[in-house]
C-alpha cells in the first residue's frame, strides 16, 4: 500500500499547466511547526528552501510528513546534483526546483537525477520511497515534478536550450540572484529579462514561476502571465509582524 505522505498523494505535477494560478508559500526558517501552520492556509504548494534556509534533515522529514499530508511540498534543493536532489526526493517531496541552472547540460543533470532508471539515475532508498516499494518508485517517475531555476544572466541567455530539455516540468525565476548577476540592469531591464525567460518556457509548453516578496507582487506576477509566484515567506512575515507590533506606542 502506498503511504499517504508520498508525493503523489498530493501531486504538484498535475497542477502545472499554462495559465494556471499557483500561489506558493516559501519557508526558510527550518521549522516543521511553521510548515504545519502554513499548510492550514492551503496554498498550492509549500516551498522548503534547502539552499539558503535553516533546514536540517530531520526537520525536513518532519515538515514533509506533516504538511505533505495536506498539500504538495516542493524542495528548493541545495544544487542540481544527484545527492542534493536525492535527499529532497527521499524525504517525499512532490517536486524539486534546482537552483542556478545555467545550461542545457545542467538541466539534463537535473532531469536525470530526479528520475529512477531507465529514465534517469536516481538511487532507490529513503524511508518514504521504500514504504511504497518498487511499484511506488515506478509511479514516482510519472508524478514527481522537476523544475529548473533560472536565476543568472547566463541562464537567461540559455533559457531556450534549458526549456527544451526533456524531463523538465517547469521553470522558476530566482529574481534575487538574477539581479545580483546583472548589477547594472534597471528594474525595467530585469523585468524584460524575466519576461524573455517566461516566454521561452511557454514556447516549450512549460509553466513559469517568479520569486516574489509578498501577495501584492504575486498578484502582479499572475497578471503578467506567470503561473507560480510566492505570496508569503516566513522571514518576511516574521519581520513584518514584529516590526508592526513595535508600532504599538504610535497608535
Amino acid at each position: 500500500m502506498i503511504a499517504p505522505s508520498l508525493p503523489f498523494a498530493h501531486p504538484f505535477k498535475s497542477r502545472l499547466r499554462r495559465q494556471a494560478t499557483l500561489p506558493l508559500v516559501w519557508l526558510s526558517l527550518g521549522s516543521p511547526a511553521l510548515a504545519e501552520i502554513a499548510a492550514l492556509a492551503m496554498p498550492e504548494g509549500l516551498v522548503i528552501d534547502l539552499q539558503h534556509g535553516l533546514w536540517e534533515r530531520g526537520a525536513l522529514e518532519s515538515a514533509v510528513g506533516i504538511a505533505g499530508a495536506r498539500i504538495p511540498v516542493i524542495a528548493r534543493t541545495a544544487d542540481f546534483s544527484a545527492t542534493a536532489i536525492g535527499v529532497a526526493l527521499d524525504a517525499g517531496v512532490a517536486a524539486v526546483m534546482a537552483p542556478l541552472v545555467e545550461s542545457a547540460d545542467d538541466a539534463r543533470t537535473l532531469a536525470s537525477a530526479g528520475r529512477y532508471p531507465p529514465l534517469g539515475r536516481r538511487s532507490g532508498g529513503g524511508l518514504r520511497p521504500l514504504l511504497a516499494g518498487y511499484e511506488g518508485m515506478v509511479a514516482a517517475n510519472q508524478h514527481v515534478a522537476l523544475g529548473a531555476m533560472i536565476e543568472t544572466a547566463l541562464g537567461a541567455r540559455n533559457a531556450d536550450a534549458i526549456c527544451a530539455v526533456e524531463g523538465i516540468d517547469f521553470v522558476f525565476i530566482g529574481t534575487g540572484d538574477l539581479q545580483l548577476s546583472m548589477p547594472a540592469a534597471s528594474g525595467a531591464e530585469l523585468a524584460a529579462c524575466c519576461a524573455r525567460i517566461r516566454d521561452a518556457a511557454h514556447a516549450k509548453g512549460l509553466p513559469c514561476g517568479l520569486f516574489t516578496s509578498d501577495a501584492a507582487a504575486a498578484r502582479q506576477a499572475f497578471a503578467d502571465g506567470y503561473e507560480m509566484a510566492v505570496v508569503a515567506n516566513d522571514i518576511g512575515i516574521a519581520t513584518h509582524g514584529f516590526t508592526q507590533a513595535m508600532q504599538f506606542h504610535q497608535a
